[in-house]
């Protein structure tokens, strides 16, 4: 048995054991509920993790190269999202104009989870029954490093050329061979204006005494501790496990002495919204959403700095309609298409050309600076950081720990 597959079989029955959770419909940190005592003899079997995945990235460069995918009758395939990520009339679109039919699942709620129902197909390399899936950034890198996607054949998606200059080249991907982003999300600071009776700015509000007992802070490390490391000045996308674990004690050490009233994923927007806190952790489409109904809430990003995440599209490996998938990306890289599905999701749209749109469609949602964030707040916006399955696991345990999951 090989380093990653001795790595995963001793992850077999932790997920099995533990669900993990993390938002209730479009967030995307990960589920940080991981036991020590489950893992410590996983990661002593587990080797050199980092360096089996760079030799596996560059042999999948290298079979990327020779991808062919001919064009076929598109049938009928599956596509795995999460919940309310897209407007349902863009798929009666897709089917009408190109034939088949999409059967469109919404059973991805949690990135660790839904690795783990289908772990085992992809090790044996047999179908998972999906042709896109739709995993945040961290959980898409495994994938790839992992062989556990299809090449896209780049030729059946011309209008790739769209994708936004800033997600290009992430570095578990640098060339787009095996992903594209469906869209981008902020985390930063939410506030309740009637309850705080000014404008916060700063992600120091989070620690800030003034505010104790009255915070939310997502359980997700990655956003956390990311956040966190903003404020001391320290770039959390190229960060070492070292200091994530340093960021985690601390966030611990702020929960001791009785500074939040809970970790949450998606559910901190019940108690900002009733006023039950002031200040809350948030996801940037949650407050955009929610503002319909509550003027009094606010979404900043942080004059520190804030995390942004992607969501990508991926062909798993041993799909049966790769041209199907590869298809339907190119049909939502179409600015057009792409407008409709952010002025439905009210998230970051990956595709150029759609803010002009919605300036004339839909000019509130065009001229909205949560969905369409100006080019100085993207300069201020980090991504989360490439560390081996083994430092997360360990950032994982270490927050499992702080928030008594």
């Amino acid at each position: 048995m090989g380093e990653r597959e001795k790595f995963e079989s001793a992850l077999e029955q932790f997920f099995d054991d533990e669900r993990l959770s993390r938002r209730r419909f479009i967030g995307r940190g990960a589920g940080a509920a991981l036991m020590a005592s489950a893992l410590g003899s996983a990661l002593a079997a587990c080797g050199s993790i980092e360096g089996v995945r760079r030799r596996q990235l560059g042999s999948l460069e290298a079979a990327a190269e020779k991808v062919n995918h001919p064009r076929v009758p598109i049938g009928d395939w599956t596509f795995s999202n999460w919940p309310l990520y897209i407007d349902k009339k863009v798929l009666r679109t897709f089917d009408q104009t190109y034939g088949g039919h999409c059967k469109y699942v919404e059973d991805i709620n949690d990135n660790y989870e839904f690795f783990g129902k289908v772990r085992q197909q992809l090790q044996d390399g047999v179908p998972i029954g999906r042709d896109i899936v739709v995993l945040t950034d961290y959980m898409a890198s495994r994938w790839v490093s992992s062989g556990y996607t299809t090449p896209i054949d780049r030729r059946n998606v011309p209008n790739a050329k769209n994708l936004t200059a800033n997600l290009r080249s992430p570095g578990w991907d640098p060339r787009r061979q095996y992903s594209l982003p469906w869209q981008t999300y902020a985390t930063g600071l939410a506030y309740n204006l009637k309850v705080t009776g000014r404008e916060l700015t700063s992600i120091r509000e989070f620690w800030s005494p003034e505010w104790k007992g009255r915070v939310t802070v997502l359980s997700d490390w990655h956003d956390s501790a990311g956040l966190s490391m903003l404020l001391r000045g320290t770039n959390p996308t190229t960060a070492p496990v070292e200091r994530y674990l340093e960021e985690i004690d601390y966030l611990g050490q702020l929960n001791d002495r009785g500074q939040f009233r809970r970790f949450t994923g998606n559910d901190y927007t019940t108690d900002l919204t009733k006023g039950n806190v002031a200040i809350a952790m948030a996801y940037s489409g949650d407050i955009v959403q929610l503002q319909s109904d509550n003027p009094n809430l606010r979404f900043v990003f942080p004059e520190e700095g804030a995390m942004l995440a992607v969501d990508n599209m991926m062909i798993p490996e041993k799909a049966s309609h790769p041209y199907a998938a590869e298809t339907m990306m190119n049909f939502v890289y179409e600015p057009e298409i792409a407008a409709k599905i952010c002025d439905y999701v009210n998230y970051i749209s990956p595709v150029d050309g759609v803010r002009e749109i919605l300036l004339r469609t839909d000019p509130g949602v065009g001229r909205n600076q949560l969905i369409f964030p100006s080019a100085e707040t993207l300069r201020r916006c980090y991504g989360y950081p490439a560390l081996s399955s083994g430092d997360e696991l360990k950032c994982n345990t270490a927050m499992a720990a702080v928030t008594g999951a």
